[in-house]
């Protein structure tokens, strides 16, 4: 279902481009030619309306693609996705402290070196 509407979205994408960039403009762009099938104003007004067309089928293909891609992560993180199991040991660790070190750190602003602890 995602890569059917993944697909969609792109071909909307491109056909956006396709229609925004056959629009005139003030310095005439690519649509600069004039004459054609379609001239003056019936020629803006039909890809005026096909440019909001495609527009709001992307903005709904985007809504989508979201709304899929948060159900199939919920509940799950990357760390999950890795399988790395999780740390045994539900003690704090002190930073600048080896595991299962018998020093304790200096008190808050206390320059003193590390001690042993005290039993």
């Amino acid at each position: 279902m995602e890569n059917v509407v993944l697909i969609i979205h792109l071909l909307l994408a491109l056909g956006l481009i396709a229609v925004v960039l056959m629009q005139r403009s003030e310095g005439g762009g690519l649509g600069m030619g004039g004459g054609g099938v379609m001239t003056g104003r019936a020629a803006a007004t039909a890809l005026s309306k096909v440019t909001w067309v495609l527009a709001v089928a992307f903005i709904a293909t985007s809504i989508t693609l979201t709304v899929i891609a948060a159900q199939k992560a919920a509940g799950t993180s990357v760390i999950d996705r890795l399988g790395v199991p999780a740390p045994e040991s539900s003690a704090p660790v002190t930073p600048g402290v080896p595991a299962g070190s018998d020093l304790l750190p200096p008190g808050a602003g206390d320059n003193t070196p590390l001690v042993p602890k005290a039993d």
